[in-house]
């Protein structure tokens, strides 16, 4: 078995950090195996390096390996890609084409951003793992084939699990044995060396002298938080070898290539809106407009009280915290001198004129028991209003799932499964 240090010089890997070594070390144990194995870490950390040594130090390294980014390859066409399809299966396969899985066969796959997997993916490869079997789109016909899959992931997992975007059982049979490469900033011995191998590499590159840094720029660049990890650092480091007319780099020249360098703590980024966050807004919508709707009943049968016992002063008693909730509450009771002529409740209040007709009060009272009477015909229930909501946008967007469930801010499955409950 090659040592730790043999397979980092042949496979490029620069560093001594020890958990970088433990990283390479299981993947040196694992490659004799068909065990399967899921790679973790931040996104450009490296993480393409690890099943290429599993593959070249296993049994299957003279069969073929394959790397397949997962997040790269569109949802409508990846279960085309990975196992194939049949001519006809769709619009635009004109011929049969093998997949990725019966093309590697006796070999390695990495799966690379495996957590972008469509779920009905997900199923598809889940079988593979279990018994070697797929079936290609369109086609009826089990096929076996005898694949290792190493997959690799940036996100993670157990979050993606709880929020059902990835399988539980996908999860626990990929991480069989489960490599985690550590972000740069955990491997502060090895960001000079790496900058500086890289430095040397681009130099010979664009045939110009090597660019070095001055003590105080390595300092600056020890402290740097690296968010893009490695491919960040050689991403600035190919930046300077270009622009820079000088060979010697000072820290003042370094900061004009490192983003927010003045602050070294970590940043707090706000999650990604959830697909269900828009449901959870509409709720509190509903909710405020049930409140909205209580008050303007309670103040309804407050106006038909006094216009029933016309004893103003003893409705507003009755009433205070009613009229506080309403017309607001400046933390004082609420009297009768504080009700003036001017004041809004006196508008709903009927004038207690002994001249007035008794036809004129039962006019003002049919009109109250008109608006009453509509008022209670009035349905919001939370199941009619998502009903109509649905309706609408599907008919806006001419029955087009896909475009409807975007308005609503649901998931096309949500929208689906909707569909069905109502029966549309």
């Amino acid at each position: 078995m090659e040592s730790v240090q043999a397979i980092k010089q042949r496979f490029g890997i620069i560093g001594d950090d020890p958990k970088l070594n433990r990283s390479v070390e299981k993947a040196i144990q694992v490659a004799p195996t068909d065990i399967s194995v899921l790679v973790t870490g931040e996104s450009g950390v490296g993480k393409e390096s690890i099943p290429k040594i599993i593959h070249a130090l296993s049994h299957r390294k003279h069969g073929k390996y394959i790397a397949v980014n997962c997040g790269a390859i569109p949802e409508g066409t990846i279960d085309s890609e990975l196992f194939g399809h049949e001519k006809g299966a769709f619009t635009g396969a004109t011929q049969t084409r093998n997949g990725y899985f019966e093309v590697a066969d006796g070999g390695t796959i990495f799966l690379d951003e495996v957590g972008e997997l469509p779920l009905t993916t997900q199923v598809r490869l889940l079988r593979v793992l279990e018994n070697g079997e797929f079936i290609k789109v369109g086609s009826s016909k089990v096929q076996k084939t005898n694949v290792r899959i190493v997959a690799a992931t940036n996100i993670n997992m157990f979050e993606s699990i709880k929020k059902e975007k990835f399988r539980e059982d996908l999860y626990y049979r990929l991480s069989t044995v489960e490599i985690h490469l550590p972000p740069l900033r955990e491997r502060k011995e090895d960001i000079h060396l790496l900058f500086r191998k890289f430095a040397s590499d681009f130099g010979l590159k664009y045939k110009m002298p090597t660019i070095k840094l001055e003590d105080e720029a390595v300092d600056l660049l020890l402290k740097y938080r690296w968010g893009g990890n490695i491919r960040q650092l050689r991403n600035i480091a190919e930046q300077i070898s270009v622009l820079e007319q000088s060979r010697s780099i000072s820290a003042a020249g370094l900061r004009h290539y490192l983003p927010d360098v003045g602050s070294n703590l970590p940043a707090v980024i706000a999650d990604k809106k959830q697909e269900g966050d828009f449901s959870n807004e509409r709720e509190i919508l509903y909710k405020v407009l049930f409140d909205m709707k209580g008050d303007l009943n309670d103040l309804k049968k407050l106006t038909l009280k006094l216009m029933q016992e016309g004893d103003s002063k003893q409705v507003q008693d009755d009433n205070e915290g009613l009229i506080q909730k309403i017309y607001g509450n400046s933390g004082d009771d609420i009297d009768e001198a504080d009700i003036d002529d001017d004041d809004e409740l006196n508008v709903l209040q009927i004038p207690q004129d002994n001249n007035s007709s008794s036809a004129r009060q039962q006019e003002e009272k049919d009109k109250y028991y008109f608006a009453e009477e509509i008022e209670e015909e009035e349905t919001l229930s939370l199941q009619d209003k998502e009903l109509e909501l649905i309706k609408k946008s599907l008919e806006r967007h001419s029955g087009k799932r896909k475009a409807a469930a975007e308005e609503l801010g649901i998931s096309e499955r949500t929208l689906y499964r909707k569909i069905k409950q109502y029966n549309l």
